[in-house]
């Protein structure tokens, strides 16, 4: 309660907003268990670990996608042309604040801080890249968070899956 007074005080509405939002849900204790396929609760982080890979492998195994990509390199034409330096810098300016960086921990408000800078040293390789149609290693590696949707907690069918994408400008140098 005291905390609220004090982002009050200093017109921190952001965190007094959260602060009262928290406060008016109550005491929220973390799940640390899953169900596996049987329905048997698991508690152990290796086996919660493995059952989320297994759930995960399941929801993303999608069959028939090396044909399609296939057909798609040996078009002559590109499919969508490359951005525009504009669009690149608007792409940049419309970052959302206030979000969980990529595995680089580099968050959006530095980039949108540093966005000329950005927009001139990233620009051209980025669109190098686009061009050749080969994403590079480091870009194809995410952190998948599992996000609360509704019903059984337990149950990994009940949680979104949200892929946190590793930012790309630290990279840049090596194209």
């Amino acid at each position: 309660m005291m905390n609220l007074e004090t982002n009050s005080k200093n017109k921190s509405l952001r965190n007094l907003y959260r602060g009262i939002s928290d406060f008016k849900k109550g005491y929220q204790p973390r799940n640390n268990i899953v169900k596996d396929e049987k329905g048997v609760l698991v508690t152990d982080s290796h086996s919660i670990l493995t059952r989320w890979r297994n759930h995960l492998s399941q929801l993303f195994n999608v069959r028939g996608v090396n044909d399609v990509w296939q057909t798609e390199i040996h078009t002559r034409e590109p499919l969508v042309p490359g951005l525009s330096e504009f669009e690149y810098e608007m792409g940049i300016e419309n970052l959302k604040r206030h979000k969980l960086p990529g595995i680089d921990e580099i968050p959006a408000e530095l980039i949108k801080t540093g966005k000329r800078t950005i927009c001139c040293q990233s620009h051209k390789p980025t669109h190098n890249i686009w061009n050749k149609e080969e994403l590079p290693e480091e870009w194809t590696e995410s952190i998948i968070v599992p996000t609360y949707k509704k019903g059984d907690k337990t149950d990994c069918g009940n949680y979104r899956s949200i892929s946190l994408f590793a930012n790309y400008i630290q990279n840049l140098s090596n194209y």
